[in-house]
C-alpha cells in the first residue's frame, strides 16, 4: 500500500484514506506520494482504445491498490465521468483539451466528482461525518458543492472572495442549500486560503471534523493526473517516440501538478508549459532561484488564477528535491537546472489574454475564455521562443478550463457574441442566492465554526 508524507516534514507517513478524509497534514504541510507509481509506454500504449473511465481506473487504481476493491473502484470512476472530454483541432497538431463540459463547466468537474464519491465511500462504511472547508477563486467552490451536494455524511462550507468571482460562479455555489454553505469574505482568495488552513491547524477544533476539497486535498490531485493521458492516448500517432508539449493556465497549480506528476509516471511530455496570468511569482522564481509571493495578489480577468502564493507550489519544489513550507519559505532549494529543462513559465498579461481571444476566434473560429487564453497564449509564446527549430507536426495540447460561457461579459465586449449556455448554467441567473458575509478575521470565522 502506498504511503504519503508531508511536504512540511514533521507528520507520519499515513495512507491514502487517512490523507484524502484529513486534507492537511497536522504540521501543515501537503501530502505527496512516498513514491511515484510508474506506467510503462506498453501499457500507455494500450490507453488508445480505451475510455475515459478506462483509463481513470488504470491510472488512480497505481495511487489506490490496497485501498480500495478494484470493483468499487470502477463503479467510482463510471459515475464520476458521464460527460465528453473534447479535443478541439486549432491548427497543424495543436489542440485545446476542453475540460468544461462537466455538470459546472468547469475542469474541477475531474477531480470533485471522483473525490466526492470517494470520500462518501469510505464514510458510509466508517459511519463517520465530515466538514468540508473549501476556499475558491471561482470554479472550485461550485464544483465541491455540486459534487458533495446532498451526500448525507458530508457537509460542505465555501468561502470566496466577494469582488473575485463572477455573478456565474457565484450562483452555482450559492443556489443550492442543503448541506452546503457559503460565506462571502470581504479579501482576496488568499485570505480565504489562510482562513481555511488556520482552521485546519487550530486544535480546539478538532472535535468539527474537519477536512478539505481544495486542491490541497490529495483526493483532488490524483483525479487530476488522468486526462494528461487519455489526451495524449487519443492524439498521438503510430510513432513509439511521438511524444507531447502540455500547457496549462495555472493559478492555485493544482491542475500542473497533476500534469507533472503524469510526466513524472511516464507520461512522454516534451515540456510543460506552466502559464500564470499577472502574478508572476512562479516565473520569477525559476529565472532567479528565488521565491517572492505576490502579495496581494493581482486582480485580472482570469480571476480564478489570482493566486499570489500557489499551495502547490510545495507539492512541486518538493518533487524537485527541495522543501518549502505552507508560508512559502524554502529550507531547501529545489532542483532548478531539472525544473528548468522540463518546465516553462511565462506571465501573461491582461492585455496579452484579452488579444489572445480576439486572435484565436478571428483567425481559427476557436472560442476561449480568458483562463484558457492564458494557456494558449503561454503556448504560443513558447512556441516563439523557444519551438522556432521544432516539427510543426509536434503535438501540443493546451487546457480549457472553463467554459467560456462563464465569463459572458469579456466575451461579449471583446467578440460581440454571447456564448451559449452549456445545461449546467441555463436558467441559473433566476435562481435564488443565500450565502452569508464575513471580514477577513480569523477570530470571526472560528466563532462560526464552533457555533456549527
Amino acid at each position: 500500500m502506498l504511503k504519503y508524507y508531508s511536504t512540511n516534514g514533521k507528520s507520519p507517513s499515513i495512507s491514502f484514506r487517512e490523507a484524502l478524509l484529513q486534507g492537511q497534514a497536522p504540521d501543515k504541510g501537503l501530502y505527496m506520494p512516498e513514491t511515484i507509481p510508474q506506467i510503462s509506454p506498453e501499457e500507455i500504449y494500450t490507453f488508445i482504445n480505451k475510455s475515459y473511465p478506462e483509463i481513470a481506473f488504470d491510472v488512480t487504481w497505481k495511487f489506490l491498490e490496497g485501498e480500495i476493491p478494484a470493483e468499487d473502484l470502477k463503479k467510482i470512476v463510471e459515475e464520476a465521468y458521464d460527460y465528453p472530454v473534447p479535443l478541439e483541432p486549432v491548427y497543424e497538431r495543436k489542440y485545446i483539451l476542453r475540460l468544461d463540459q462537466g455538470p459546472t463547466a468547469s475542469f474541477k468537474d475531474f477531480a470533485a466528482r471522483m473525490m466526492g464519491r470517494l470520500m462518501n465511500y469510505y464514510l458510509a462504511r466508517e459511519n463517520k461525518q465530515l466538514l468540508i472547508l473549501t476556499a475558491t477563486s471561482g470554479d472550485t467552490g461550485s464544483a465541491i458543492a455540486n459534487a458533495f451536494y446532498g451526500l448525507d455524511n458530508i457537509k460542505v462550507l465555501v468561502l470566496f472572495p466577494e469582488k473575485e468571482v463572477t455573478l456565474r460562479q457565484r450562483k452555482q455555489m450559492t443556489t443550492l442549500g442543503k448541506n452546503v454553505e457559503v460565506i462571502s469574505v470581504e479579501g482576496k482568495f488568499d485570505d480565504c486560503q489562510a482562513l481555511v488552513k488556520e482552521a485546519f491547524a487550530d486544535p480546539d477544533l478538532l472535535h468539527l471534523n474537519l477536512s478539505s476539497a481544495n486542491s490541497i486535498n490529495i483526493g483532488r490531485l490524483i483525479p487530476q493526473i488522468v486526462y494528461y493521458f487519455y489526451a495524449f492516448a487519443r492524439l498521438r500517432v503510430g510513432n513509439p517516440d511521438d511524444d507531447v508539449i502540455f500547457s496549462v493556465p495555472s493559478g492555485n497549480f493544482g491542475d500542473m501538478m497533476g500534469g507533472v506528476l503524469a510526466m513524472k509516471m511516464g507520461l512522454p511530455v516534451w515540456r510543460f508549459i506552466i502559464a500564470v496570468n499577472e502574478n508572476d511569482e512562479f516565473p520569477n522564481y525559476l529565472g532567479t532561484g528565488n521565491y517572492m509571493k505576490v502579495v496581494p495578489s493581482r486582480n485580472c480577468i482570469s480571476s480564478a488564477m489570482n493566486v499570489g502564493h500557489p499551495s502547490n507550489l510545495a507539492r512541486l519544489v518538493a518533487l524537485y528535491g527541495g522543501k518549502m513550507d505552507e508560508k512559502g519559505q524554502m529550507s531547501a532549494q529545489a532542483d532548478l537546472h531539472t525544473m528548468r529543462k522540463e518546465l516553462f513559465a511565462v506571465s501573461i498579461t491582461d492585455e496579452e489574454t484579452r488579444r489572445t481571444i480576439i486572435d484565436t476566434w478571428n483567425m481559427h473560429n476557436v472560442l476561449l475564455e480568458p483562463h484558457g487564453a492564458v494557456g494558449w497564449a503561454g503556448l504560443m509564446a513558447y512556441l516563439n521562443e523557444e519551438g522556432k527549430d521544432m516539427d510543426k507536426d509536434q503535438l501540443c495540447i493546451s487546457l480549457e478550463t472553463a467554459h467560456p460561457a462563464k465569463f459572458p461579459e469579456e466575451i461579449d465586449k471583446l467578440l460581440g457574441i454571447d456564448p451559449p449556455l452549456p445545461p449546467s448554467l441555463q436558467g441559473i441567473e433566476s435562481k435564488t442566492e443565500v450565502f452569508g458575509k464575513m471580514k477577513n478575521s480569523y477570530e470571526e470565522f472560528r466563532e462560526r465554526l464552533k457555533e456549527e
